[in-house]
């Protein structure tokens, strides 16, 4: 049976699109359940037996599996990416489950009798059958549970916006808790804004069973609830003060969690998250970031080392994953030119100067919202936003990134005032923390 492996590219072709055919490997082999183990390419007899092995090699590497086989019904050709070699096998020949189990445990130095043992532990299945597991969300999870079982207790997983980080996160606590590694452990999921801390809590609900739930959110000054094995809280309410002086994560003992999740962490204040860390120093901690290593984000790499596994922007838009875009510039006569306030108030605009400030003469686009505020250049950008939409869509998701909350709020409004018409609450929304 194929198996899919990436959704196939989108390709813009002017202002449509056109879906390519996805990658599919003719046989992907597990060992029981969970575990992927090696790919198959399937020949015809008028092809040879290794006429498919460059192709499973391929899928392979892409699927992070360590054996690759051609075949075309009468043998098969193996390669073996533990010792980079290739053999001929007979029709009788293929290795067996156990076989290949054992030689991946050699080769990744892990106990292949482990009586209890997270990667073979089924993932958690959609009952409806619409969220599956993607290969490269398999990837992440199995090779940070291989990492937790050598004992690794700093772990940095790099995947793009978009890519379903906090799923990854959901399935990697599910295979340790229904495998029974983690029996009587608890896990802590931080995250830097109320909405995300929400999102990673519904995610968690199928640990949910009948009355009884495993979960709890950390509410700032709220009492916590005690004896619950998975947390939710963000940066600012474990980081706030209680009336005893004590910050929030203190009320916690320092062996309470044994797992810590970090969400977005390249966003996120070093120092915060880093100070909730040392408070639990035998957890494992868990990074996770959209952000490749750059100069703003240097601690967190520091401090967690090179990422265990990236899938990159490119890599999701290449699979199909995530959608391909186009570059539209729109840039306003000021972004152009830049603000001269002597030239602005003589071409007789309104220029308000608060009594402590300090103008300067010139102004360009980077301190624009920031040092100084232009609410028609807002409008201009939003009356162009608007007519855009018209052609590809009112309702259709769209995200603005804007310079502060201040900001924001005045790119809402103006949104909502100028799509009205639409008659919709809640047209265009400020997220906050």
């Amino acid at each position: 049976m194929e198996y899919p492996i990436t959704a196939g590219q989108i390709v813009l072709q002017g202002d449509g699109h056109q879906k390519l055919q996805p990658q599919k490997a003719d046989y992907l082999l597990r060992y029981g359940e969970a575990l992927p183990i090696a790919v198959v390419e399937a020949k015809d007899e008028d092809h040879a037996i290794g006429a498919g092995l460059q192709q499973a090699m391929g899928y392979a590497e892409k699927l992070g599996l360590l054996f690759a086989y051609s075949s075309n019904g009468h043998g098969f050709e193996e390669w073996d990416f533990t010792s980079n070699t290739q053999r001929s096998l007979g029709i009788d020949e293929f290795p067996t489950p156990d076989e290949l189990w054992k030689k991946l445990c050699d080769y990744r130095i892990l106990d292949a009798n482990r009586p209890v043992n997270p990667l073979l532990q089924p993932y958690w299945r959609d009952p409806t059958g619409k969220k599956m597991m993607r290969y490269y969300q398999e990837v992440a999870v199995n090779r940070t549970i291989e990492s937790i079982l050598k004992g690794q207790n700093r772990i940095l997983l790099n995947l793009a916006t978009g890519t379903g980080k906090t799923f990854i996160a959901f399935q990697i606590v599910w295979k340790l808790f229904k495998s029974g590694y983690f029996a009587n452990k608890r896990v802590l999921f931080v995250a830097d804004r109320v909405v995300l801390r929400s999102q990673a809590y519904n995610t968690f609900e199928p640990f949910k069973e009948g009355t009884g739930d495993p979960r709890a959110e950390i509410n700032g000054g709220n009492e916590i609830l005690k004896g619950r094995q998975i947390y939710f809280g963000i940066y600012q309410g474990l980081y706030a003060s209680t009336p005893e002086g004590l910050r929030v994560f203190e009320q916690f003992p320092n062996d309470y969690f044994d797992l810590i999740i970090i969400d977005e962490c390249h966003r996120s204040g070093f120092g915060t998250w880093n100070e909730i860390l040392k408070h639990f120093p035998n957890a494992i901690q868990l990074g996770m970031t959209a952000t490749p290593k750059r100069t703003d984000n240097i601690d967190t790499f520091q401090y967690f080392g090179e990422p265990l596994f990236t899938y990159s922007l490119g890599q999701g838009i290449d699979d199909g994953f995530l959608a391909n875009y186009k570059i539209h510039k729109a840039k306003t006569d000021l972004d152009i030119e830049g603000l001269t306030l002597e030239k602005a108030i003589k071409e007789g605009a309104t220029v308000e100067i608060p009594p402590d400030a300090d103008p300067k003469d010139h102004y360009s686009t980077p301190d624009f919202e920031r040092q100084v505020t232009m609410p028609d250049r807002v409008r201009l950008h939003c009356e162009h936003l608007t007519k855009l939409l018209r052609i590809y869509g009112r309702m259709e998701k769209t995200i603005v990134f804007c310079v502060s909350q201040e900001h924001a709020l005045e790119v809402r409004d103006t949104l909502n005032r100028l799509n009205r018409d639409l008659n919709v609450s809640n047209y265009s929304v400020r997220i906050v923390s």
